[in-house]
């Protein structure tokens, strides 16, 4: 059996979803998984969901005869991947990161440098309600402490809508507040 297929059903046979599978030259094998997705439910992987799937992959993979130096089993991350519509559709609302495989080109005159490809807004819903679109502002980040004055212009808010196939790279971006990460609902 092909590695992918003994790790993706060792995995949802736990009750896990496959997140990423990774392996490196000096014979890491890397797995990061998450919990499946169900609408309201906000469970994260912890230390021993990772045990658990650890173990079972080592004897799953002992058994078909693939090799490997170390396994690494662990959570997506702040910066977890985006990969598919599913996970699009999970992080609707959040600040993510995206690269296009190509520049946006002349289209985007007059918007945003046309050889842009990496942008950081709020994924949404196009005005279909079928595809998606990254939203954001140019405004620069206020610093603790700085006062803004009640007569500037809001920096205007940009969209830019996009399909999967144009994505090289999907990922939340990562929100450090020590405070804890603020529901859909407060913000």
């Amino acid at each position: 059996m092909a590695l992918q297929q003994i790790v993706q059903e060792t995995v949802t046979g736990l009750g896990y979803d496959l997140v990423e599978i990774d392996r490196t030259a000096g014979g890491l094998l890397r797995i990061t998984i998450d919990r499946p997705w169900q609408p309201g439910s906000e469970l994260f992987i912890n230390v021993e969901d990772c045990e658990k799937v650890n173990r079972q992959l080592q004897f799953a993979l002992e058994v078909d005869g693939v090799a490997y130096s170390r396994l690494e089993v662990s959570s997506p991350g702040i910066d977890r991947p985006l990969r598919n519509e599913q996970d699009f559709q999970r992080f609707l609302g959040e600040l993510i990161d995206i690269t296009l495989k190509a520049p946006m080109g002349e289209s985007a005159a007059g918007m945003v440098n046309p050889t842009r490809k990496k942008f950081r807004g709020t994924l949404e819903r196009d005005a279909t309600g079928q595809g998606w679109q990254i939203v954001w502002s140019d405004e620069p980040a206020v610093k603790p402490g700085q006062k803004i004055s009640k007569k500037r212009l809001p920096a205007p808010l940009h969209a830019l809508g996009f399909t999967l196939e144009e994505l090289r790279d999907a990922r939340l971006a990562p929100v450090v507040d020590f405070k804890g990460r603020k529901s859909k609902q407060e913000a």
